[in-house]
């Protein structure tokens, strides 16, 4: 107990390092300037590679200005930090240069990706996940505003992937006088669903949410217009809505768990030609059978004549609000990460201990064990 109350009273130094996002059109970036500033000016040194915040509108001189120093290459961002600030998980060119001494502090997503999770336990390094994040209220605050981009973004797509050009249904989705509007049909309650449900609804959409907790749905009925309508989740209720909605998306997530499968293969052949998917929680295997990972330069595949948008990181389009609305809950974790280094801020910080996915070489959150059928106990 002492050796902790000692341990707190010593203010951390800590050297940062913000490398630049390498994944297929990802232009969001982990610190902003003013998140940056904060750092130094709690006596820590910040180490941003070259043109990090250009695609969010940050230009190199904002973080010198700010105190940082500009390193060229991402080699030597990951050499000379103690912690990396990301937004999404390293790719495979990134794996060699996380070394044991590493906290990385960024979107992970493990379950869906097995190299991904091999890679991190090999490197020793302390891997936390900005989406198991978990405050009291069950709720993931560092998950929470990229949802509502994505959910939001999810009809701004879909609408646009309904054109005939691109092989979508040709509908408007508001429609105009005299000609009903399209139906969207949104899985999931959550967050996502809520703010795609929004969108739709201002629109001018039909809209039918589904979700299996009734709490969620009784809190949609109160605050959606009449035009959003609430039902239970079921196969049976997913195979009858699937026929007659132009444009479904998926928002269903499990914590740190791959997503479920909602829509199986055989129900692509139930859908109208032209039917639009959208599955925003692709991050997590997706909640669509059929759903593979696309980018943003090659965003959409047909099967049996429907159209699946499944972009693996659709915020980074909008990178300038998705930056601000990023770094404006993840800066005082980074903080306290810093500030008292993580063994201190998990111990202290329980929403912040349920970040730790894998840490020295062992698997610390276990759904990712589960979503591979690995043992735990045999890492």
């Amino acid at each position: 107990m002492y050796f902790i109350v000692l341990l707190t009273a010593i203010q951390q130094h800590m050297k940062i390092g913000v490398p630049k996002e390498i994944k297929n059109n990802e232009n969001r970036v982990g610190m902003t300037p003013a998140g940056v500033y904060e750092l130094i000016k709690n006596n820590h040194t910040v180490y941003v590679q070259k043109n990090a915040g250009l695609g969010s509108g940050f230009f190199d001189e904002d973080y010198k200005e700010v105190g940082a120093t500009i390193l060229d290459t991402i080699g030597e961002v990951y050499a000379s930090a103690e912690m990396i600030v990301k937004v999404k998980e390293p790719i495979a060119v990134e794996y060699d240069f996380i070394k044991p001494h590493h906290v990385v502090f960024t979107y992970f997503h493990f379950a869906s990706s097995e190299p991904l999770t091999k890679a991190m336990l090999k490197s020793k390094a302390v891997c936390i996940a900005y989406e198991t994040v978990e405050d009291e209220d069950g709720s993931l605050p560092l998950l929470t505003p990229m949802s509502e981009v994505a959910g939001r973004m999810a009809i701004q797509q879909g609408a646009k992937y309904l054109e005939k050009p691109i092989k979508g249904r040709g509908v408007l989705l508001g429609g105009v006088p005299g000609v009903p509007p399209g139906r969207v049909l949104v899985l999931g309650a959550g967050t996502v669903g809520i703010q795609a449900a929004k969108m739709a609804a201002g629109l001018g959409a039909h809209v039918t949410i589904m979700d299996i907790n009734m709490k969620q749905l009784r809190y949609v009925n109160d605050v959606m217009p009449n035009h959003v309508v609430t039902e239970f989740s079921s196969e049976f209720n997913i195979r009858k809505r699937i026929k007659d909605h132009d444009l479904i998306v998926g928002g269903v997530l499990l914590k740190g768990a791959k997503a479920p499968n909602l829509i199986t293969r055989d129900m692509l052949k139930e859908m109208r030609p032209g039917t639009v998917i959208v599955d925003v929680a692709v991050d997590q295997g997706g909640c669509v059978e059929t759903t593979k990972p696309t980018t943003h330069e090659d965003p959409t595949y047909i099967i049996d004549d429907v159209v699946h948008y499944c972009v693996a990181n659709m915020p980074g389009a909008v990178p300038y609000t998705s930056t601000l609305a990023l770094t404006n809950v993840t800066l005082p974790y980074v903080l306290r990460l810093a500030n008292q280094g993580w063994e201190v801020a998990c111990a202290k910080d329980q929403s912040l201990r349920k970040g730790i996915n894998i840490a020295n070489g062992k698997i610390i959150y276990e759904e990712i064990a589960e979503a591979f059928n690995w043992s735990v106990d045999a890492m």
